[in-house]
């Protein structure tokens, strides 16, 4: 028995490895053979007759453009806004009560128009006593002057007299006391003429002082009329009749809108194509007017937070219809640049993330070339760094890498 259970799993083995690894042999020792022989053959026979089409995969279809580089009038394009020109706060320098009726905000104002005035109070008095101690100054100055002449002469008697006495002593003829009495009087005379010369010194300090104190209560009382630094208008009311104003109070705010400024804001990697005096245009986002003006100003030092550098252009504002802080899109005129115009979709990245498209030689193979985007515009976007003619995939650029070759369908744009 236990012989019979060995020869039947050998059998079955057997059966086993016949059906599973020699199917074709068995099925055809059994006669099973399939009637499209014929057909069969036929095909290998084709595949003999092609060999080149063994394992040969289908190429990827694109879409390919043929772009001719063409000048473009290059600008940097950045986003700003509209500024006054200047914005002064007008406040005041002294304490005191307004005493004019205010102006309303939006006002026209000229340099020197009168727009707050203070209360005198005792202002007036104390510039009035300032006056009369600079009189009372200037009237002793003729009477020091007086007194200096007076001591000089008495000096020039004094040195006749002490000559003679020297004189006289050295022939004999004088005491030695007469000649200590001359000196002692001379020595008494030039300090009597170095007192007047005090005297007349004060005197004069004291004019200057008294004029200082007359021309302060002069700049006192001037303070208390507020005038326009500029012409412009006014952005606020100006101080209310009868209102108290502490020093550093604000009596109104002016603002210069002719010409009006245009701030923007230039990228690190752009600021090195502006120039001073460029022409610029922008266009207001409000209601699309274009303006345009000079590039005035670009800062030197780039704004610490996001890396980029202050402009400002002068555009005119007769009219006054630019308002201050209006967004606009800035144009700066640049060196012009050869360009392709691509369809956007066109842009691609490779591996290292490098911003580029892709293209094909003459031999249908694809290469990949980095581009600089120049603008952006509705018809599609300018980009420069192909050649000047370039077979420029635009349909399948996603599906295809360097080095493939792919069959193209070209589709013919003109610029």
């Amino acid at each position: 028995m236990r012989i019979f259970s060995i020869i039947a799993a050998i059998v079955v083995s057997a059966l086993l490895y016949m059906a599973i690894f020699q199917r074709d042999a068995l099925l055809g020792r059994s006669g099973d053979v399939p009637e499209d022989t014929g057909t069969a053959q036929d095909s290998a026979a084709e595949d003999v007759q092609n060999p080149s089409q063994i394992g040969t995969p289908e190429l990827v279809k694109v879409v390919v453009q043929r772009s001719t580089a063409s000048p473009l009038a290059s600008a940097v394009i950045v986003r700003g806004q509209t500024a006054a020109a200047r914005t002064v706060d007008v406040a005041s320098e002294t304490s005191a009560i307004v005493t004019s009726p205010p102006l309303r905000k939006g006002t026209k104002v000229t340099a020197g128009d009168t727009m707050c005035t203070l209360d005198i109070g005792t202002r007036g008095a104390a510039k009035s006593e300032a006056e009369a101690r600079l009189a009372e100054a200037e009237s002793r100055v003729p009477e020091a002057q007086a007194r200096v002449e007076e001591a000089q002469a008495r000096l020039d008697e004094t040195l006749i007299k002490l000559n003679a006495a020297e004189k006289l002593g050295a022939g004999g003829f004088s005491s030695t006391t007469q000649l200590a009495t001359a000196q002692a009087t001379a020595a008494g005379a030039r300090a009597g003429l170095s007192s007047a010369r005090a005297g007349l010194n004060a005197a004069k300090a004291g004019i200057e002082a008294a004029a200082a104190a007359v021309a302060s209560a002069q700049a006192e009382i001037d303070r208390l009329t507020l005038t326009a630094p500029f012409d412009g208008l006014l952005e606020s009311d100006t101080a209310e009749l009868g209102s108290l104003l502490q020093t550093g109070s604000l009596c109104a705010r002016v603002i210069q809108l002719d010409p009006i400024k245009l701030v923007g804001f230039v990228p690190e990697t752009e600021v090195s194509r502006v120039t001073l005096g460029a022409m610029a245009r922008a266009r207001l986002a409000a209601d699309n007017r274009e303006i345009g003006g000079q590039v005035t100003f670009i800062s030197r030092a780039s704004d610490p937070t996001t890396r980029t550098f202050r402009l400002e252009i002068d555009v005119s504002n007769d009219d006054l219809a630019i308002r201050d802080g209006q967004t606009a899109e800035i144009a700066i005129s640049s060196a012009g640049v050869d360009a392709h115009l691509l369809p956007q979709s066109a842009l691609t990245l490779n591996d290292e993330g490098i911003l580029g498209v892709r293209v094909i030689d003459d031999a249908n193979v694809v290469g990949f070339v980095p581009v600089q985007l120049v603008r952006d515009t509705k018809q599609g976007v300018w980009v420069s760094g192909l050649p000047h003619m370039s077979n420029v995939i635009v349909l399948g650029q996603e599906y295809v890498v360097a080095g493939v070759t792919v069959a193209p369908t070209y589709k013919e744009v003109t610029q």
